[in-house]
């Protein structure tokens, strides 16, 4: 039987990137609960903006949305290769990291055959009644040109938060992207405003990490040798790798979270200053491509018409001449400034995590928050909240907004499909999902632990067919 309206849910989900449509994936099966995700976009879509041709993403297939707890689940990236008939063409083609394009179709593949995702709904508000002891979701559906058409609201006894992040664009910049007509566009935009950079004269990349430099190949890529006009900066004293050796990345371990979150606020604070590296540099082989584009063009004699400087941050931007574009730069090391004009800017400075304090308004006098007034997170994944709301049953769950209380991993695809099967291991009560008890070689701290292998599981027995045989 269908349950009424006024029937609680057992989840609700707001927001469905691939955090939350990882959750709405392993909860598929679980037939007793009853669960809804609402996403304001009318379908599944991951950084469009971004899907370069050629670029991969940086995890292994395997960190796709279900595999690592769940590798039978009919929602796994190889399961969507046969159903594409391209499971051997794969097999052949030997990638173990696939491109970002293949990683947002196999999503969307995903995100078309779950019941449970809702889009066109824009969630408004989240309230606590203490009457009901459930929450209350008022929400907003919208027609395909994104306007209200009707309103709903929902109760349920919890919520899980995955509205994920937002480009970042810094201060100096920000009245030129919100100014019409200015060719100042987020790294998030890049590809809807590709053929108007590259008929730029002049293009400034600003951004020392992945998407930068990226960007930069494919601009360099398409502009003629000796005609390049491009220049490159970013903040970081160098346009470093990413750390990718195998013990580096067990910091993005079930083992690792754990670790760093036990620690207190002040060490984690500082160890996520100094952690950069594990997830801001550049994959080896883009700077390698970059290098070796660069190299080529010089094969004819002389040096490509580029300019690719770290360590420099923007101070302030303006406009001049009405068509050009002026950044006052500064060397953070020399302490030294300077002026660049170019005719158009791309801003690959990432991404921040969408403050939950809009979507959280009416929980505010239940959350209990750190000393910088950020949410407390407990391990598992909720948010803390008066103990008249949590002894009622009802928990806030949240997905990629954990980054200071559970560490570097937080944004990590490879961690997506643990975290919510923490989280529906905790909303359940039971163990629908078994997690290992340890993943990485690594000891995190002096609480030595004896590594915890489990026993072979003994064959099955097979019943013979007659006697004799």
């Amino acid at each position: 039987m269908s349950p009424t309206p006024d029937t609680p849910r057992d989840l609700v989900g707001i927001g469905i990137g691939p955090f939350n449509l990882s959750l709405a994936a392993l909860a598929h099966p679980l037939t007793e609960l009853d669960t809804v995700f609402y996403e304001q976009r009318p379908a599944f879509t991951w950084h469009p903006g971004l899907l370069i041709e050629g670029a991969t993403i940086q995890v292994p297939f395997l960190a796709d949305l279900v595999t690592l707890v769940d590798p039978a689940s009919p929602w796994t990236f190889l399961n969507y290769l046969k159903s594409r008939d391209r499971l051997f063409p794969f097999y052949f083609a030997e990638r173990f990291h696939i491109q970002r394009a293949e990683y947002d179709a196999y999503c969307r593949w995903v995100s078309q055959n779950l019941p449970a995702l809702h889009f066109g709904h824009q969630v408004d508000a989240v309230r606590f009644n203490p009457e009901r002891d459930v929450f209350e979701v008022d929400f907003t559906q919208l027609d395909d040109e994104g306007e209200a058409e009707a309103l709903g609201r929902t109760y349920t006894r919890n919520i899980v938060l995955g509205i994920g992040t937002e480009p970042y664009v810094p201060d100096p910049l920000k009245p030129l992207v919100e100014a019409p007509g200015v060719p100042v566009h987020h790294a998030a935009d890049y590809l809807a405003h590709r053929a108007e950079l590259l008929a730029a004269d002049h293009v400034t990349v600003v951004g020392s990490g992945q998407s930068g430099a990226e960007i930069f190949l494919d601009l360099l890529r398409a502009r003629p040798a000796g005609r390049e006009g491009l220049h490159w900066i970013g903040r970081s004293e160098a346009f470093a790798p990413m750390e990718y050796s195998k013990l580096g990345l067990e910091h993005f371990t079930p083992d690792y979270t754990r670790y760093f979150h036990a620690l207190g606020e002040p060490v984690r604070d500082r160890l996520l200053t100094t952690q950069w590296q594990l997830h801001k540099g550049i994959d080896t082989g883009t700077l390698a491509a970059i290098h070796d584009e660069l190299y080529r063009r010089t094969l004819d004699g002389g040096w490509p018409d580029t300019v690719l400087t770290p360590g420099v941050r923007v101070r302030t931007a303006g406009r001049i001449a009405t068509t050009k574009i002026e950044l006052h730069l500064e060397h953070i090391e020399q302490n030294t400034r300077d002026r660049l004009t170019t005719d158009a800017v791309v801003l690959a400075t990432g991404y921040r995590e969408r403050p939950l304090d809009r979507i959280l308004a009416g929980l505010d006098p239940y959350l209990r928050r750190d000393s910088r007034e950020r949410p407390r997170v407990d391990e598992q994944f909720r948010l803390m909240l008066d103990p008249s709301v949590t002894g009622a049953g009802c928990h806030v769950y949240v997905q990629n907004a954990e980054r200071h209380t559970h560490g570097v991993g937080t944004p990590d695809l490879g961690l997506a499909a643990w975290r919510s099967a923490t989280v529906l291991n905790s909303l359940t009560g039971k163990e629908p999902y078994p997690l290992p008890g340890r993943t990485a070689f690594t000891t995190f701290g002096l609480d030595a632990r004896q590594p915890q292998i489990p026993p072979a599981r003994r064959p099955q027995a097979l019943t013979p067919l007659m006697d004799g045989i």
